[in-house]
């Protein structure tokens, strides 16, 4: 039976469709032919007629093609081998691997230098000495450098040393004695000089995976790896003079020497600088317990805006 339209171009209304079959002279019914039958047939098996097609089209593909109809299927063993020679012909790249070649262009050596008659030396010759080896890194491409306060505090002289291995006087731009950070600037810097990727310490959680990178004990550049143990600690210098507050705690291994580097994540961005180790008989080794600045205090040292 045909359907009244929902929507019509015409404004006339439609014949009452049992007026219309009323009118209608009757039509014999025929007799369903074969051509019929199979078609009634086809519709009611509509979904495994075409299931039924379907596989014989891909059977005729498979025996067709001796290629497909001859090869077994791969074994474990053979699947485990050819996994091994790709991983031999590729070998798989650590995270810490990855974010040390992220940073490392932007790691520099920081040396504090001094006059040997400063130190009560009395050497006629009046040469040079170093009063404090550390590390630092490159945030700004002109040649801003972060590193801690303590490493370059009473200087008369700071070297430092690019990734690429030129050397360059620096001067102190600004200090954050607080943090215990300081902000240089050196003088000369390499044409292609890099700055590291800064990032928020707002989604940093204990247990995330944190590198740091620098100089300890003057060898270097050196990295090791860890993890985030705590956020928002507390330390006292040993000396009892100073009290740093809302630090990243970590247990990647730092040494003297890796005070001013930057403590990294994963992804390659640094989210503090390293400036103390904890050691409870007071002796400049690591036992675990490490602290970085997180780098919105150092950003702000700076006179960069805050993240």
């Amino acid at each position: 039976m045909k359907k009244t339209p929902l929507y019509s171009r015409s404004r006339r209304p439609a014949e009452a469709p049992e007026a219309a079959l009323a009118a209608a002279p009757p039509v014999p019914a025929a007799p369903p032919g074969r051509r019929a039958r199979l078609a009634a047939l086809l519709a009611r098996h509509e979904r495994k007629v075409w299931a039924l097609a379907l596989a014989a089209m891909a059977l005729g593909i498979w025996y067709g093609n001796p290629a497909l109809s001859m090869k077994a299927p791969l074994t474990m063993e053979q699947i485990d081998a050819a996994m091994r020679k790709s991983i031999e012909d590729k070998p798989l790249v650590s995270p810490a691997a990855r974010a040390y070649e992220a940073v490392i262009p932007s790691v520099v050596r920081v040396i504090g230098l001094m006059t040997e008659g400063d130190d009560g030396s009395d050497d006629k010759e009046h040469g040079v000495v170093e009063r404090g080896v550390g590390s630092g890194v490159v945030i700004i491409d002109n040649g801003t450098i972060l590193t801690n306060l303590h490493v370059v505090n009473g200087a008369k002289k700071i070297r430092v040393t690019f990734f690429d291995g030129s050397q360059s006087e620096a001067v102190v731009l600004n200090t954050q004695p607080d943090n215990d950070l300081a902000v240089l600037r050196a003088r000369t810097i390499p044409d292609d000089l890099s700055a590291a990727t800064m990032r928020s310490t707002a989604d940093l959680t204990p247990g995330d995976g944190v590198i740091a990178v620098g100089y300890p004990f003057g060898i270097g550049p050196s990295v090791s790896s860890g993890i985030v143990s705590g956020l928002k600690r507390q330390f006292r210098s040993p000396d009892g003079q100073q009290m740093l507050s809302n630090l990243i705690q970590f247990d990647a291994a730092a040494n003297p020497g890796n005070s001013g580097g930057p403590l990294v994540t994963m992804d390659g961005e640094v989210v503090g600088i390293v400036t103390a180790i904890l050691n409870p008989n007071r002796q400049r080794v690591f036992i675990g317990i490490g602290f970085a600045v997180p780098i919105e205090n150092a950003a702000a040292a700076a006179g960069m805006p805050p993240f």
